[in-house]
């Protein structure tokens, strides 16, 4: 059955300390670690487009194991920082990876959502034309778009990119994706010039929304929290995971926080955890859910069966 074979990622060396910028913005140690939950975020380095961090995941993702180029089927780019509005950043890395001719390349421009939106296209893409083996990449650098001037996004985002190697030799199977939209308040959350994010607005949305949804798809599926080992919530800021933890009223240690030294990836932050936590997964049922951009959300859940 098509699932994840194995997640790789790539966070830039570089990386900016809020620590630094507590004068500036009348800033203190507690707001940094408890509030946003950001100590430091990852800067990709000057030039670098997201084509680039999309070949540094997947020269990482050849560390870990043996891909046959040949073999690659399909090839997704999850992006809302693209090399060029013309052509797709997926051709572009098509091209600097030489994956077959007959490989199909496109892209899906999603934020903080998108990774759970991407594992349900490129399962489903995969299924209906016959593929066997496919690429998914997660890759944006907001350090590009945001205003250093900005308290709301300066102190939040940082780079990266991540690579999922979608095939028949399945650690993660899909069980059920459920998705929402709420196009009404896209202007919470948007880029023109520069990032822009209303933060009362975009936590006030994420904290009513994402309980409901995850509550919602774990009924549909006739699960409860029991039948969970754990919840991969995108990590926003420290405070709406907590929150959303809260009022799923589910235990600390069943959600793991994990973007204190490179901060919010957007799309990344879901397969980040994901590969940290890999080989220290027990077997069983896991949710993924992810907010933001659009306003859009999604949740899944999937299952490590090896």
């Amino acid at each position: 059955m098509l699932g994840i074979e194995t997640i790789a990622t790539y966070i830039p060396e570089t990386k900016k300390s809020n620590y630094d910028l507590k004068e500036k913005f009348e800033l203190d140690d507690d707001f940094i670690e408890n509030k946003i939950g950001v100590k430091y975020h990852a800067i990709k380095d000057e030039g670098f487009q997201s084509s680039d961090m999309c070949v540094k995941a997947f020269e990482s993702l050849l560390e870990i194991t043996d891909v046959n180029i040949e073999e690659i089927e399909c090839c997704i780019v999850v992006t809302q920082n693209p090399d060029f509005n013309i052509p797709h950043t997926a051709a572009i890395v098509h091209g600097k990876l030489n994956l077959p001719i007959n490989c199909a390349a496109f892209d899906i421009s999603l934020g903080c959502s998108g990774f759970v939106y991407g594992l349900s296209n490129i399962i489903s893409f995969m299924k209906n034309n016959g593929m066997k083996k496919g690429l998914l990449f997660t890759s944006d650098q907001y350090s590009d778009i945001v205003d250093e001037n900005d308290k709301n996004t300066a102190l939040l985002f940082g780079d990266a990119a991540t690579v999922t190697l979608i095939s028949e030799n399945a650690t993660f199977i899909p069980i059920d994706f459920s998705f929402g939209t709420n196009g009404k308040e896209y202007k919470e959350l948007m880029c023109e010039d520069n990032l822009y994010m209303n933060g009362r607005a975009v936590f006030s949305f994420t904290a009513t929304t994402a309980p409901k949804h995850i509550k919602a798809l774990l009924k549909k599926n006739s699960l409860s929290d029991e039948d969970i080992e754990k919840y991969f919530l995108h990590q926003g800021s420290k405070y709406i995971v907590d929150t959303i933890r809260k009022r799923l009223k589910v235990n600390e240690e069943k959600v793991p926080f994990d973007m204190a030294e490179y901060g919010n990836t957007v799309s990344s932050s879901i397969p980040i955890m994901l590969a940290n936590e890999m080989d220290t997964l027990p077997k069983g049922k896991i949710v993924l859910s992810a907010f933001g951009v659009g306003l859009s959300w999604a949740s899944a859940i999937i299952e490590k069966i090896k």
